[in-house]
């Protein structure tokens, strides 16, 4: 994984986490469940990349 996909997904990520608090925070669940789907997303693609990553190594 380069540096710069480990950069966007941690931006992707933060601004999932961010989201979902805010959705919290104002009773917005449509707020939140976009927070948490886009955090969810981040991860996966990062999990992607790290696979990708032991094949390579391989």
């Amino acid at each position: 994984m380069g540096l710069g996909d480990k950069i966007h997904n941690a931006a992707e990520k933060l601004h999932g986490k961010s989201k979902e608090a805010a959705g919290r925070a104002s009773g917005d669940e449509r707020l939140r469940s976009e927070g948490r789907a886009r955090h969810m997303k981040a991860d996966l693609k990062q999990a992607g990349e790290k696979i990708k990553d032991a094949f390579r190594r391989h």
